[in-house]
């Protein structure tokens, strides 16, 4: 017997297109916090919800390992509900359940039918025609259900969980557009010279880079 398929929407989640869509023309960050348990969830979810700020819950190869889709779903609709609890009259804040560095299409399409708002299909270690053609499929998939979709573009480097990079791969500007658009992606996790996780090496920003992705990415939003 086949496992039933479970939109966000049921859940009482949003995607990230329409929490960046509002966060943009707020002004303000989103935060995106990886959590691996109850307690973890619960501090997130109420330091947000007094804060009233929209929030990203992550979860990571480790985590998926850690509890299976079943409790991860329901702990994302219980945190909905927490939110609701603690804010009555606003109802909460916006929350999203988030796929970090999905590895593959199969991890994303299992994500998606199991009520994740967002998936992220981290392709940044292939060719750059290779990672077009997996995140591509991942998006024709996933925007079915409404569901948005990350893609990654240029080496992070650190470790989380076995997700690992030893060196920097900056993410070319020049090829941010070309991405955007073969793909259909909704974000773009992109290199800028910061490190993630765990590392034993000096990060090392390149504000140039910085500012030629910025004014695209402002420019593209704006249109």
């Amino acid at each position: 017997m086949a496992a039933k398929t479970v939109n966000y929407k049921e859940l009482g989640l949003c995607n990230h297109k329409e929490m960046f869509e509002h966060a943009i023309k707020g002004g303000f960050a989103v935060p995106g916090f990886n959590f691996n348990n109850l307690e973890q969830m619960q501090a997130i979810i109420q330091a947000c919800t007094e804060a009233k700020s929209p929030v990203i819950l992550q979860v990571s190869k480790g985590a998926r390992e850690y509890a299976n889709a079943t409790l991860l779903r329901n702990l994302a609709k219980g945190a909905v509900e927490y939110s609701k609890e603690i804010d009555p009259e606003h109802k909460g804040v916006p929350i999203s359940l988030n796929l970090d560095h999905g590895a593959n299409f199969q991890i994303c399409k299992e994500c998606v039918d199991n009520g994740f708002s967002n998936v992220m299909i981290d392709g940044s270690a292939l060719p750059y025609e290779e990672n077009v053609k997996l995140t591509k499929q991942v998006v024709e998939y996933a925007h079915k259900f409404g569901v948005t979709v990350e893609g990654e573009l240029g080496v992070l480097s650190g470790v989380e969980d076995d997700v690992a990079a030893a060196e920097h791969v900056f993410t070319d500007p020049k090829d941010v557009e070309a991405f955007v658009k073969d793909t259909g992606v909704d974000a773009l996790a992109i290199s800028i010279g910061t490190s993630h996780g765990a590392y034993k090496f000096k990060p090392g920003m390149h504000p140039r880079i910085i500012l030629l992705l910025f004014s695209f990415f402002i420019s593209d939003f704006s249109s």
